[in-house]
């Protein structure tokens, strides 16, 4: 058995034990591949994790930079009250129309805003509403702009918000500290960030599964 072939097993030991789906999910799923969608969306159980990590924080506000087709707005929008509201910030028009209905048929739409536009023009409108700090923040978006997208994320959040930075491994990548690619050096710049700025705690942890070698950093937004 090839080692990718391990890993891909195991997670469907975990997902079918720990974080299986449900229709709702396969659909999304599904409506999002046959639309063409970039197969990039987080595994069963990374959307668990996301919804725990909600569920932990107690959280009423959710922030989360890249929808593609919903599945982890769906995820985390389950940990929710019903006065609860996630806004999820997406590029493309034409991904943001598969998560819509894939929302709506989760029964979500009433808690989750989809919108649509690059999100370094998104956020700073966001901020002018003066919304109430975001308990939560999933960043999974363009990785070159990873360190203006935790910028803005201490901006929206309070004392005790965590902030989530999906793909930070790159494939073993992100230790290339000579590399031009725009995704790597965004996303160490977004991790050196972390490291050093006085309002975060944070780590990073690697990953294998289903989608490969890479990993999430993990900060916590002090005082």
């Amino acid at each position: 058995m090839s080692e990718s072939q391990l890993w891909d097993d195991v997670d469907e030991y975990f997902s079918a034990h720990l974080s299986p789906d449900d229709d709702t999910l396969r659909a999304a799923l599904r409506d999002s591949d046959a639309a063409g969608l970039p197969s990039i969306s987080v595994t069963a159980p990374q959307g668990k994790l996301l919804r725990l990590l909600a569920e932990i924080q107690g959280a009423r506000n959710i922030l989360e930079i890249g929808t593609l087709g919903g599945y982890s707005t769906i995820w985390m929008a389950r940990a929710l009250p019903a006065d609860g509201r996630l806004i999820s910030l997406e590029y493309s028009a034409k991904n943001a129309e598969v998560a819509i209905r894939n929302i709506a048929r989760a029964g979500l739409d009433k808690v989750v805003e989809v919108r649509i536009g690059p999100a370094l023009e998104s956020l700073p409108k966001l901020a002018d509403e003066n919304p109430a700090p975001f308990d939560l923040v999933f960043i999974d978006a363009d990785k070159a702009n990873n360190a203006h997208y935790i910028e803005w994320a201490l901006r929206l959040t309070s004392t005790g918000s965590l902030i989530v930075l999906d793909n930070v491994v790159r494939g073993g990548r992100v230790i290339d500290a000579e590399t031009d690619a725009p995704d790597v050096r965004g996303t160490r710049t977004a991790i050196e960030l972390i490291g050093s700025h006085p309002r975060l705690s944070g780590t990073a942890v690697q990953t294998v599964g289903s989608k490969g070698y890479d990993g999430f950093a993990l900060a916590r937004v002090l005082a």
